[in-house]
C-alpha cells in the first residue's frame, strides 16, 4: 500500500492537492502532485490538521467527498483521482 505524510505547519491547499509549476525556462506548465493526490489508492495522514488555514482545508472536501480533484490551474483543467483514507490529526 501506498501511504504519505503530511503536516499542517506551513501546508497550502497546493501542497495537499497539485500545483502548477514552470517547467525549465520555456513557458509550459506542469501539475506536480501533492500529498493527496500522490497518496491515490493508500494512505495520507496529516499531522496538525489544525494548523491548516480554513480557506485551505476547504480546498480538501471534494478530495473527501468525491475522491477527485478539479483542476483548473495555468491553463490546464483536469480531473486528479485521490481515492486515499485520510487520517488527520489536530
Amino acid at each position: 500500500p501506498r501511504s504519505v505524510l503530511t503536516t499542517g505547519v506551513g501546508t497550502t491547499s497546493a501542497g495537499l492537492t497539485c500545483a502548477a509549476v514552470r517547467e525549465g525556462s520555456g513557458k509550459e506548465f506542469v501539475l506536480e502532485a501533492g500529498a493527496l493526490v500522490l497518496a491515490d489508492k493508500g494512505v495520507c495522514c496529516i499531522d496538525e490538521f489544525g494548523c491548516i488555514q480554513d480557506q485551505d482545508r476547504t480546498t480538501i472536501h471534494e478530495a473527501m467527498e468525491q475522491q477527485t480533484l478539479s483542476v483548473a490551474k495555468a491553463g490546464i483543467v483536469c480531473k486528479l483521482n485521490c481515492r486515499a483514507t485520510i487520517i488527520a490529526v489536530m
